[in-house]
């Protein structure tokens, strides 16, 4: 459907200077979802350093819209936080999966929810500092229910909220995930009228 921005080129004559060199790269660990490597650089003053990171497929995430204006949300269990946090819909990027062809299937598997509408906001890189992860953000809207199909060991509430109350969520602390505090930034700039989405319709 539409293309995805990536970051700013870092060989961009006006950035080069901060630019670091990799000169080997290892692998510390592949397990059956993420990847992680250990690369030498060198830095822009000459000196050699170390950077771990994790290798991610990509995901998407949907911000998704009932008539009325009220948004489907989750809460699941994260067990690296040891806690229940609420989100927008999510997930990642099967292989050769089309961005778009994943909010599709991932709306509908977690929630039930085909939307007839759908418009790409844009990109976010939740964790730069050690992932290669990057989030397609989606909007949907003229949505029908149907039924889940979750995961195999998956387990998630579906709820709807307001705008207002998600935003209450996210300025109390009762929402911290990083996705979901973007997509409301997002969510915000659509609904007031300063941000345009390019929707476009799904043909099944």
């Amino acid at each position: 459907m539409m293309s995805t921005p990536g970051p700013v080129d870092g060989n961009d004559t006006h950035h080069g200077h901060l630019n670091e060199t990799a000169v080997d790269s290892k692998d510390i660990l592949t397990g059956g979802f993420l990847h992680a490597r250990r690369d030498t650089v060198r830095l822009p003053d000459g000196r050699p350093s170390t950077r771990e990171y994790i290798i991610h497929p990509g995901a998407v995430m949907i911000v998704a819209q009932l008539e009325g204006g009220r948004l489907v949300l989750e809460r699941q269990y994260r067990h690296p936080m040891r806690a229940v946090m609420i989100e927008f819909p999510a997930g990642k990027l099967d292989p050769g999966e089309a961005s778009w062809a994943c909010a599709q299937r991932e709306l509908l598997e977690e929630t039930g929810y085909s939307a007839r509408q759908w418009a790409r906001a844009g990109v976010l890189h939740p964790v730069i500092s050690y992932s290669t992860e990057f989030i397609d953000i989606w909007f949907a809207r003229d949505l029908t229910l149907g039924e889940r199909k979750l995961d195999d060991g998956e387990f998630l509430d579906v709820f709807t909220a307001t705008s207002s109350e998600l935003l209450a969520w996210c300025r109390n602390g009762e929402v911290t995930d990083a996705k979901t505090l973007t997509g409301v930034l997002w969510l915000q700039n659509v609904l007031s009228g300063a941000w345009a989405l390019d929707w476009q319709s799904c043909v099944s």
